[in-house]
């Protein structure tokens, strides 16, 4: 079967030749067109070319094609990918700074609190351009795959405003399963139910996770017929380095009983309770890692990491290409889907959807993350039922957050906008309303650049309020800081005498 598969984003060189070489695994996707597009003709054309080697050294009838056009990539295509970061690393730079001259200190900023709902109000406007564009002239019924984020506002806006059936895929349910059967291991071995060279695979523990992206919980979890979900906690906090790493996250499970998919630094912004009080941000995270919590870890490896490719990019061309084989298939959800789709063999993974009683203690309309299934008949998704109540009231408080932001982005109204602000549960545990607003003012008009759904009129009107509070002396007070827990972006030469370094570079997103 030949099918075209438009990537948008494609100058995001860890999901592109990532989920490229994901779908060449599946045999009846060997003659498959690429259709690459990004905003950016010399990241596209890097990427292209690492593409176009990695198919011809494995010697498949794949092909490959490149083009700024937008409308060009998605004719005729039968599946649409997306991975754009819209405003790309300046925009990023900015979520990440205005927010900390208020008080508000965040590790990643993508998904809500200040840098989260930003991203939104740049990539939902983007989002239902391209919805268009697949109504007009992509295959009709084409899926629309994402993995921007914030992925559910984004999810939620195609979805509702776009009328393109969207899913929105994460790997951050694959990332918790893995840690998970980790700990069994360590368990099961101390307990002598393995022998000492046995182990325990991601796919030998199963699980059922639900909730909302980033936010989403395993609420079952099975090994072997043990229930695993009581011993959790203990199997944690044995661990010699998810006790050091995963505070956060432990704590919650302690308090909660159940874990959640994502990581120390994700989750430490969305709840207001680990980062409100500088001075107690370190007793939280871990530096060893951007993930574990850093202030704009994400954003300082995300640069690196562009920075890194794009002067490392003619080592890359000379390296040796990959082997495609299913034995290297990486457990993003992508590909799974669409072989599930065109060939009927089945697929189950966790999907962001439209809620339509999936789980019931949620708002139907708003995107949540479950268990799904894939096959010819579609992407098939079960009734999970309630959430654990305390699950359900964290997701709940993100969830009101996530649509007062996303009918903003779709509105561009600078009101919503703010309530978004104000009700979300960092950003409330910071700053007081005054706050709220000014920082708001100061994102629209930094940002005014990437915002076509907001007027020239309100972008000029916030710029008003601020210089009037100036004028009045009325300016709320602002903090020096570069943050609880910052560290410096690391230039090129330093990554190239830094071996793990370079690994990281070569896998964050490249913005």
């Amino acid at each position: 079967m030949s099918l075209k598969i438009a990537m948008i984003g494609a100058g995001s060189v860890g999901f592109t030749r990532r989920l490229m070489m994901d779908l060449l695994t599946v045999p009846e996707f060997a003659d498959t067109h690429f259709a690459l597009m990004d905003i950016s003709a010399r990241n596209l054309g890097m990427v292209a070319q690492l593409c176009e080697r990695d198919i011809k050294a494995n010697g498949l009838p794949a092909t490959i094609s490149s083009t700024l056009d937008r409308r060009e990539t998605l004719a005729e295509a039968d599946y649409v990918i997306c991975m754009i970061r819209q405003g790309g690393l300046e925009a990023f730079q900015l979520d990440i700074d205005i927010p900390l001259k208020y008080g508000v200190d965040q590790c990643v900023g993508d998904t809500i609190c200040a840098g989260g709902i930003m991203y939104g109000q740049r990539t939902i406007p983007a989002l239902l351009d391209i919805c268009r564009d697949i109504r007009a002239v992509a295959k009709p019924g084409a899926l629309f795959l994402n993995y921007s984020n914030p992925m559910a506002m984004n999810t939620w806006a195609c979805n509702k405003y776009g009328g393109v059936q969207t899913v929105g895929l994460c790997h951050g349910v694959q990332h918790g399963h893995g840690q998970i059967a980790e700990c069994i291991e360590l368990w099961a071995r101390r307990e002598g139910l393995i022998g000492s060279d046995e182990r325990v695979a991601r796919d030998d523990v199963d699980i059922i996770c639900a909730g909302i992206n980033h936010q989403t919980w395993y609420v079952k979890v099975q090994w072997r017929g043990l229930d695993m979900t009581p011993r959790l906690l203990d199997l944690f906090e044995a661990h010699p380095a998810f006790r050091d790493e995963e505070k956060v996250r432990i704590d919650v499970l302690r308090r909660f009983g159940y874990y959640s998919t994502e990581s120390n630094g994700h989750l430490s912004e969305y709840v207001p309770w680990y980062r409100k009080r500088p001075e107690e941000i370190g007793d939280w995270i871990s530096l060893n890692r951007w993930i574990h919590g850093e202030t704009g870890g994400y954003l300082r490896v995300c640069t690196e990491g562009r920075n890194w490719f794009e002067t490392d990019f003619p080592n890359w061309l000379e390296e040796e290409p990959p082997r495609i084989s299913a034995e290297g298939r990486s457990h993003e959800h992508g590909s799974y889907i669409i072989e599930g789709l065109e060939t009927g063999r089945v697929y189950r993974g966790h999907f962001n959807v439209p809620n339509r009683g999936y789980i019931r203690n949620l708002p139907d309309g708003c995107v949540v993350e479950i268990p799904g299934y894939v096959d010819k008949n579609g992407v098939n998704m079960p009734v999970v039922g309630d959430l654990p109540l305390a699950c359900a009231a964290t997701c709940a408080a993100s969830v009101r957050v996530q649509e007062l932001a996303m009918e903003a982005a779709v509105r561009g109204d600078v009101t919503l906008l703010k309530q978004a602000m104000l009700h979300d549960p960092l950003v409330g545990a910071v700053c007081n309303p005054e706050e709220v607003w000014q920082m708001t003012d100061e994102l629209l008009v930094a940002q005014a650049e990437w915002l076509p759904n907001y007027a020239a009129a309100e972008i000029a009107a916030a710029r008003e309020r601020l210089a009037e509070h100036e004028r009045q002396g009325t300016r709320v007070a602002l903090r020096e800081t570069a943050g609880a827990a910052r560290l410096n972006t690391r230039s090129v030469a330093e990554l190239a005498a830094d071996k793990l370094a370079q690994e990281t570079a070569r896998t964050s997103d490249k913005g």
